[in-house]
């Protein structure tokens, strides 16, 4: 967000970052050190900039990072978090000036309205004036409740016995970087993954998306309406000699689209139904990564069981925790030495550990969306509260999902970024 900004030549415009890590641009998912920890995008599709699509493979080359083929190279993401971190300063210098930009190593904890200006309270005491503020948080981090761990943590360390069962709940993305952070550091015992239907996501593969106008997409018409659409589309698909993926890739555009045309009682069956399915095939895996989970999967290291975990409580220097297969009524117990919670996000806003997101919500100045998976916002990213929308304070990314959903990936984030930019630039700064 702030790198759109930057793009702007006005040499009066100043640009704040709050950000309580030591670094930038790395967040959650760009924090790892592991080379085995590649990115869930090709990096042809992972630049920051829509209308410079080679932007990062350009940057990748000149660091001597040998691509042979853009389309299939998955960038190790701890590469990702430092291309992150040296955009700020490249686009202010070819911009302007670094001196447009200033960054306060602290936490936000409260937003408080004035009359021409908001006022940040942050951790430390201090305040910061400001005419518009953009929520850029991301997803927000589960607290450690004890019993489990939230990967990546800093309680997180070597098992005392490398041949020890560990127990992850979920069984998406997270649970494979957990699997992989595992295994790379010579865990030998099994790893068991429970989730709700016990689904692995898909791999990625040479696709060739197909070319979909909006008059070809359907509208308003539900889930199951546009599931059926859906696999007819695929059987046509693949008919012609392609797959599942150039479908799914060619719907990217539209999919937020799709969303915003479904009532809220067709938003709510497609999150019981059938949005465990969809983002297994939405958000895959790299090629590299699915091998060796595939691996594991064979020679019985990763078990993964469709079910839910009914209860956990400590047994010794480990759990033991109580296991119910799905259509089953049967339980079973299992011993564990660890276990990591990787059953996916925060989404709903009233739950969030951000002291920010609380304050935001107890003061009347933002309201959970209608389906509680995020913060009520304009289709411009502007917050609304009871008194409607506010011009002074906008959100991008997953904050956002209850208005876009298909907002959590970087080809669509660096969309939406680069749209709010653009708005708030025309904006007055008086306003």
């Amino acid at each position: 967000m702030a790198a759109h900004l930057l793009r702007s030549y006005d040499p009066d415009l100043q640009i704040v970052i709050v950000e309580k890590r030591t670094s930038l641009g790395r967040g959650l998912a760009y924090s790892t050190d592991l080379e085995d920890h590649v990115l869930n995008v090709r990096a042809s599709n992972m630049s920051a900039f829509a209308d410079e699509p080679d932007h990062f493979v350009h940057w990748l080359r000149a660091r001597n990072i040998q691509i042979d083929d853009p389309t299939t190279y998955f960038a190790p993401r701890h590469l990702y978090g430092e291309y992150l971190g040296q955009l700020l300063h490249e686009t202010s210098n070819q911009y302007g000036s670094n001196a447009r930009l200033r960054i306060i190593d602290e936490e936000c904890v409260a937003i408080l309205e004035r009359d021409e200006h908001l006022e940040l309270q942050l951790a430390d005491g201090t305040r910061v004036v400001t005419q518009r503020c953009v929520l850029a948080t991301g997803h927000d981090q589960k607290v450690n409740r004890g019993l489990s761990l939230a990967p990546p943590s800093e309680a997180d360390g070597a098992l005392p016995d490398p041949t020890d069962q560990v127990l992850i709940i979920g069984s998406g993305l997270s649970m494979v970087d957990t699997c992989l952070s595992l295994m790379l550091a010579g865990h030998q015992g099994q790893i068991v993954a429970v989730s709700r239907r016990g689904l692995l996501p898909a791999v990625h593969s040479k696709t060739s998306s197909i070319v979909l106008q909006q008059a070809d997409v359907p509208l308003g018409g539900g889930p199951l309406e546009f599931a059926g659409w859906f696999r007819d589309l695929v059987r046509e698909t693949e008919a012609r000699g392609g797959n599942w993926r150039d479908v799914v890739d060619g719907l990217r555009p539209h999919n937020q689209l799709i969303w915003q045309s479904w009532s809220d009682a067709s938003k709510r069956q497609f999150f019981r139904h059938l949005k465990a399915w969809w983002d297994i095939h939405r958000h895959r895996m790299a090629p590299q990564v699915g091998e060796q989970l595939s691996e594991a999967v064979a020679n019985g290291q990763l078990h993964v069981i469709a079910g839910r975990i009914l209860d956990v409580k400590s047994i010794g220097k480990g759990f033991e925790a109580v296991l119910q297969r799905r259509n089953s009524q049967a339980v079973e117990e299992i011993r564990v030495a660890r276990i990591y919670d990787c059953a996916g996000v925060i989404a709903d806003p009233g739950k969030s550990s951000n002291p920010l997101m609380r304050s935001l919500l107890a003061t009347g100045i933002a309201r959970a969306d209608r389906l509680r998976i995020g913060l009520d916002v304009s289709p411009d990213g502007a917050l609304i509260s009871q008194q409607g929308r506010n011009a002074r304070l906008y959100a991008v990314g997953p904050l956002t999902r209850g208005t876009f959903l298909e907002i959590e990936a970087i080809p669509d984030i660096r969309v939406q970024c680069q749209h709010l930019a653009s708005a708030l630039l025309r904006q007055p700064s008086s306003m």
